[in-house]
């Protein structure tokens, strides 16, 4: 249900707010309601994922985020790709083949799909559920087309830094074709890329054409709405007292206003390790818990896993929610130069992993994408 201006008043009253804080959330509401934002809700998403990037106290940029699905036996492995893999997009018999400049690390989707990564320059990338998505038609473009599961890959394997993949994709070489992905959900995506620099883009397809948000501003991200609409919303919540009150379900209007007031409010630690556990503690603070999918409420997205990507030190974490351990690739021992062996890593929650595991992965055939 909506939040309405009775409930906001209770709140306020029991936090020991004023009549400043609930004239500007009564304000506020007016104008949520106007523009169609929905301030909170009971119902939960079906597929939620949430996005932050953190620059340290040493100059250094962070990259947290987590991967909620309806799906508890959601398939995620981790490949390691090496440069010179030669690629196709997918999607038709018209489809783009390119060869990877570089080298990467990701986690796959259902064995169709890089979902989330980092390659060797540090570029590191994730996909996250945005229902609104609207491709175009391949038909009308004219252009070659490429699987909704590959289009990170594409950016993994071609583009060094932020700049130059928001550069490429003026005039995109390509048009996007989304299929159902295994359990029957569409594919609907938008995708945050970031770099070494702090620099940072959000990529959408809005009623068929690619909208970019391109700035080391645009360092949170969650689903719904449309993030043109997410940023509406985060400059209502800068009027509200977040240390008095802040939304508290797991809808992504929601984690996207708790996300905002975190990032704000976290310390620089100039130890890199103390850095790495700030960003694990946020993802985990805004994580949906296992068990939220119960029978009475089937279609709740839990945190299946989280992912940290250290950009300048060219590391890769992986917390997987029902491990006891985190563990990570280390870019700088793996062995990405053309002609080496693409590798992969099963996880599984009958297989605890921890530490450093480069050296635990196998060689494997790359998969085809969606």
């Amino acid at each position: 249900m909506l939040v309405n201006e009775t409930h906001l008043g209770k709140i306020i009253t029991n936090l020991g707010g004023c009549e400043d804080m609930m004239k500007k959330l009564r304000n506020g509401l007016y104008l949520a309601l106007a523009t169609g934002l929905v301030l909170s809700t009971t119902l939960q998403p079906a597929n939620a994922c949430s996005r932050i990037l953190v620059e340290t106290g040493n100059g250094s940029f962070i990259t947290g985020r987590s991967m909620d699905w309806v799906d508890p036996d959601l398939a995620s492995d981790l490949w390691i790709f090496p440069q010179g893999v030669e690629r196709k997009g997918g999607g038709s018999d018209n489809e783009l083949t390119w060869t990877s400049k570089y080298g990467s690390v990701i986690t796959s989707f259902y064995g169709t799909a890089s979902a989330d990564g980092i390659n060797e320059k540090g570029l590191a990338g994730g996909m996250q559920y945005l229902s609104d998505s609207d491709y175009g038609d391949p038909a009308v473009t004219g252009k070659p087309t490429i699987s909704i599961g590959a289009w990170l890959q594409y950016f993994l394997d071609n583009f060094a830094t932020v700049e130059e993949a928001v550069a490429a994709m003026q005039d995109p070489p390509f048009t996007i074709v989304s299929k159902p992905v295994a359990n029957g959900v569409a594919a609907e995506i938008h995708m945050a890329i970031s770099d070494a620099s702090g620099d940072s883009a959000i990529f959408e397809y809005i009623d068929g054409e690619l909208v970019i948000h391109h700035g080391r501003e645009y360092n949170i991200m969650t689903n719904d709405p449309d993030f043109s609409t997410q940023l509406k919303l985060l400059e209502y919540w800068k009027g509200v007292n977040g240390d008095k009150f802040l939304p508290g379900t797991l809808s992504p209007t929601d984690r996207l206003v708790r996300l905002d007031w975190m990032l704000n409010r976290l310390q620089k630690f100039e130890d890199q390790n103390m850095s790495l556990a700030s960003v694990f503690s946020v993802m985990r603070n805004i994580s949906p818990p296992i068990g939220m999918n119960s029978p009475e409420n089937p279609m709740s997205a839990i945190t299946l896993w989280r992912t940290v990507s250290d950009h300048s030190a060219k590391t890769y974490y992986f917390d997987s929610a029902v491990s006891p351990t985190v563990f990570w690739v280390d870019l700088n021992k793996v062995d990405l130069q053309p002609g080496a062996k693409t590798m992969t890593l099963k996880v599984s929650k009958d297989r605890p992993l921890s530490g450093e595991v480069s050296s635990q992965f196998e060689e494997a055939e790359p998969f085809e994408f969606l």
